[in-house]
């Protein structure tokens, strides 16, 4: 008998991992089980902060599937984050002229020197209206692990 026990998740564990994030239709959004498996280590931004939340103090070698509502995972989507931009205001803050279509994710500098994206949803003269919503926002997800290793 061992005496070694199963190390568990914590929020600093290295990771190896599969895992498969899908809409509640079951479509892939990304998925590494066809291919190598992960490595990451927690607490670095490489998951989003609620996925992460799912794997503490799940053992080594557990295979898991958590089915996220919406507010769980990305959130809600909010109407107030659809807004207008001028031209002038795309120009200054993303690529000057550049040939935007609707769809095109868009990245803004924000003030203070973050960044931000947001979706193209209608363009019109000198103005143009964004989502910038996450794009998952709004949707329940499956989030699929098989965790490889923990250290």
């Amino acid at each position: 008998m061992s005496n070694v026990e199963t190390a568990v998740v914590t929020k600093s564990a290295y990771l190896t991992l599969h895992y498969r994030l899908a809409s509640a239709g079951g479509t892939d959004i990304v998925t590494t089980f066809n291919g190598n498996p992960a490595t990451l280590m927690l607490g670095q931004g490489q998951l989003a902060p609620f996925l992460e939340d799912c794997l503490m103090g799940l053992p080594e070698g557990s295979h898991q599937r958590f089915e996220l509502a919406a507010a769980e995972a990305f959130g809600e989507r909010n109407p107030e984050l659809v807004q207008p931009v001028t031209r002038a205001t795309l120009d200054e803050n993303s690529v000057p002229g550049a040939d935007y279509k609707i769809g095109d994710l868009v990245d803004f500098a924000a003030p203070g020197g973050g960044r931000f994206a947001g979706v193209l949803r209608e363009l019109k003269g000198d103005s143009a209206i964004f989502d910038f919503n996450h794009p998952l926002a709004g949707q329940a997800l499956t989030f699929e692990v098989q965790l490889i290793s923990v250290l």
